[in-house]
């Protein structure tokens, strides 16, 4: 493989050393050290000249300036000279005197005695060298280093055997030899505690060292595990891993290692968010970029680990692209109408791609139809990259996947693919020429099986099965006239991110896409939310569709009965077969979105105590009596929420938006809990069936004290809690749950509060009160949509009209929405499709619809 440097020379790059400085560029916190001469400057017979390549030094600087990077030069220079010679920028750590000079001030810091035993050295060293032509004495901090390469040969001979026969047996002197080089030390000098003590301070997860001197071999003997030891230079055996020629082959290193750690950091690359589709089979997703990459697909189940998370900022994690060997940027993409089938179109190729399912798991489906060459590459990363896979061809037909637990086969027929590793894992790469072939091709990836056989349908039929599915389903939903299109994508998504086998509804698709572009707040949202879930079954039921909304009640069920009695005792979120998560947990590998980490999997707010869970559940069992018969089980589970309401309604929490702090009396969750009582009333009266004494007392009860304790007479509005100031958008639901009526004064005043305090243009945010995390975020699309339906109920139709109209604009081409929106930047952030977004974005339309 040739890499290009600055200096405008092609440099070979052995392929295994390539691969192992590709590799090292991803460690979460690296160090790059080096030498001096002959690493950073090529060797001249005049120390004092010797510079660093301008090229070299602009690696450097840039190196310095990445976060989490590190940059020293360990050198045999006393530090002051080094400092001044080589002009590198404060960021990087300069150790001199081979590795006894960490700072300036170190020679003020020398015992008397070693300064005395320094001046003794000094003498008997210049005794040696007096008269001899070319030999030159180098004072330092703590030592004398005695040169010699400007000396003829049997001089140089002559003066290092008297220096080693003489001082240099002294008992308390450190000897270091170099090329044409003695070094006598009063202090211990070793590149290699230096190169340990710049890992301590820095607590590097690997290190890169470059060194041409035989005293980087020292450096060199303490690398080990991911660290990575490159000797520049020809010459003696070396310790180093790999070996390079010369000073500019160094310089293409730094600057592959900048190159590739910049890109892992910063994801300069990164597709904005929104810009993204999503594929579903409602057994899992995937997502595709609008150049038709497959970015994120997990498997076995969407909260699996992933095969491709090249979305989360790596190529390195897997993706599967498909493009035009030609390249270029697609004519445009689309869904077909009703449908989850993506078509990506260029001139002379199209690639339509959905996911169907199979007996033992799913597929995914990408047809290549056009006349000209298409460019393929599979790159499978299962469990985000941490497994190590190799790739077999078999026959024409296709490649098997090895090294996962998961069984996947790439069924391919007729297309020959070239396998190559990347130094962790295989990928495999080949070019389809269209026309040669009739015209079309097909891919399928088989997840769940290494079966390789002829599918037993022919593809087009299996297309236009699924397609017939969701169509047929969507077309029978009732539709509201208001931004019709977008309210049936928006039901397509949400149907989506169902989990036919389970009954559990996403709250979004995706782990860890950033609230704030480089910043920490990432969560990994691929799992059940109580809350989330039951407020996606309600909209799709208010659509007509009541499939999802059973089969969730049937797993809330489940979950409830593992409880003991106690639903109380329920989680707000659990994994999508109803099992406790697992502690959360960080993918130090991968750099994140546009450089946003971590990436986390799991989610901490499963230990939480949220007691609003209860009152969307309660609202849905509710809504879904009135389209169908109640069963039995929606009596018992609302029968047991409000019993779990009754013994802890009172309780502080931590609230809907899952706050990293003590608890509160979050005045949503006490809302929340009057929602559930109020509507567990309505369903026992609606069907006849007694009302148990305590619960209308239970209902006045808890109104009485939200509607008291969170009103803030400051403020004159309802804040986030009792006794807080805070507004939190929230609090609307003082109003949305029914609690207030329409045109009481009280609600009309939060409404403005919240409008005033966290709305900016064409989002809403959902609260400026410390919730004891870093960072910021953006307005959150859920609140937006809150905000429209209290205009609306609150007299301010054109309010609602203008704000609705700004939202739909932040969807994706494709009408995706991800969780939050900067009004700022104008970029989307958050999970992405978010289930919140679109069931917002339908409660909205109905609304205007209704009004």
């Amino acid at each position: 493989m040739n890499q290009t440097s600055a200096t405008g020379h092609v440099l070979s790059l052995d392929p295994d050393l390539r691969a192992a400085v590709l590799r090292v560029a991803r460690v979460p916190n690296l160090l790059v050290a080096c030498d001096y001469d002959g690493t950073l400057a090529p060797i001249v017979a005049d120390p004092t000249k010797a510079t660093p390549t301008a090229e070299s030094v602009a690696a450097v600087r840039a190196l310095s300036s990445l976060p989490q990077t590190t940059v020293g030069v360990i050198s045999g220079r006393a530090l002051r000279d080094l400092a001044a010679l080589s002009r590198l920028p404060a960021e990087v750590r300069l150790v001199g005197s081979h590795g006894s000079e960490f700072d300036v001030g170190f020679v003020d810091e020398l015992p008397l005695e070693r300064q005395q035993r320094r001046a003794e050295l000094h003498g008997a060293l210049a005794a040696i060298c007096k008269d001899q032509p070319g030999v030159r004495l180098e004072g330092k901090p703590a030592s004398i280093a005695v040169h010699t390469r400007a000396a003829p040969r049997d001089v140089a001979q002559r003066v290092f055997d008297a220096v080693r026969s003489g001082a240099a047996l002294w008992p308390d002197i450190e000897v270091t030899t170099g090329k044409e080089v003695i070094e006598l030390s009063v202090v211990p000098t070793d590149k290699g505690l230096a190169v340990d003590a710049l890992r301590m301070q820095v607590s590097a997860s690997a290190i890169v060292y470059l060194g041409d001197d035989a005293t980087d071999e020292k450096a060199f003997a303490h690398l080990h595990g991911p660290d990575l030891g490159i000797k520049v230079g020809a010459g003696d055996e070396t310790q180093a891993r790999f070996s390079i020629p010369d000073t500019d082959a160094a310089v293409a290193i730094l600057e592959l290692l900048l190159h590739t750690r910049r890109r892992w950091l910063f994801g300069e690359q990164a597709v904005p968010i929104e810009r993204h589709s999503m594929l579903s089979n409602t057994h899992t997703v995937a997502l595709l970029t609008p150049a038709a990459r497959v970015t994120w697909l997990c498997h076995p189940k969407p909260d699996s680990g992933a095969v491709f998370a090249d979305l989360l900022g790596d190529t390195a994690a897997g993706h599967f692209t498909v493009q035009p060997e030609r390249g270029g940027i697609p004519l445009g993409q689309r869904y077909r109408p009703g449908t989850m089938t993506v078509e990506t179109r260029w001139s002379g190729l199209t690639v339509t791609d959905w996911l169907d399912h199979h007996p033992t798991g799913n597929s995914l489906i990408r047809v290549l139809s056009g006349s000209s060459r298409a460019r393929l590459d599979f790159v499978p990363r299962p469990d985000f990259g941490q497994v190590h896979i190799r790739l077999q061809p078999i026959g024409d037909d296709g490649l098997l996947v090895l090294g996962s637990n998961e069984p996947m086969v790439l069924y391919s027929p007729g297309i020959e693919w070239d396998i190559s590793s990347d130094g962790h894992s295989d990928l495999a790469r080949a070019t389809v020429d269209l026309n040669a072939i009739g015209g079309s091709a097909m891919l399928e990836l088989r997840l769940g099986t290494d079966s390789i056989e002829p599918p037993r349908v022919p593809v087009h039929e299996r297309q236009i099965a699924a397609e017939a599915a969701w169509r047929d389903w969507s077309e029978s939903l009732k539709l509201p006239s208001v931004a019709r299109d977008l309210v049936k994508r928006s039901a397509l998504t949400l149907r989506g991110l169902w989990h036919k086998p389970t009954g559990a509804i996403l709250a979004a698709a995706t782990s860890s896409l950033p609230e704030e572009i480089g910043g920490s707040r990432n969560w990994d949202y691929r799992y059940c939310w109580l809350r989330d879930a039951s407020l996606t079954a309600k909209a799709l039921v208010d659509l007509g569709s009541t499939e999802e909304a059973e089969s969730l009640v049937r797993w809330t069920l489940r979950v409830s009965d593992n409880t003991d009695g106690h639903p109380e005792r329920l989680h707000p979120l659990y994994n999508l077969d109803g099992t406790e998560l697992g502690p959360e947990a960080v993918i130090e590998a991968l750099p994140g979105y546009a450089g946003s980490r971590p990436v986390r999997v799991g989610n901490a707010a499963n230990g939480q105590v949220q007691l609003d869970v209860f009152g969307p559940v309660a609202d849905l069992i509710c809504t879904l009596a009135d389209v169908r018969p109640p069963e039995e089980g929606d009596f018992a589970l609302m029968n047991a929420m409000v019993e779990a309401v009754e013994r802890r309604w009172h309780e502080p929490d931590h609230g809907i938006w899952e706050a990293r702090r003590r608890p509160r009396h979050y005045v949503y969750s006490k809302v929340m809990c009057w929602m559930t009582v109020d509507r567990g009333i309505q369903l026992f009266e609606r069907q006849g069936r007694p009302v148990p004494d305590v619960w209308r007392a239970l209902r006045a009860t808890i109104a009485e004290n939200v509607l008291d304790k969170g009103w803030n007479e400051k403020l004159g509005a309802y804040t986030v809690a009792y006794g807080y100031e805070e507004m939190d958008a929230s609090v609307l639901w003082i109003g949305l749950s029914g609690l207030l009526q329409d045109d009481d004064p009280r609600f009309l005043a939060t409404v403005l509060a919240v409008e005033a305090e966290l709305r900016e243009g064409p989002t809403v945010y959902r609260y400026r009160w410390d919730d004891g995390l870093p960072g910021v975020e953006g307005g959150f699309h859920l609140c937006t949509t809150w905000m429209i339906e209290a205009y609306l109920r609150t007299g301010r139709r054109a309010d609602a009209e203008e704000l609705f109209a700004q939202f739909i604009e932040c969807a994706g081409p494709t009408g995706l929405l991800p969780e939050e929106y900067d009004p700022l930047t104008e970029r989307a952030l958050g999970n992405h499709p978010q289930a919140y977004s679109h069931l917002g974005l339908i409660r909205c339309a109905l609304e205007l619809d209704r009004s």
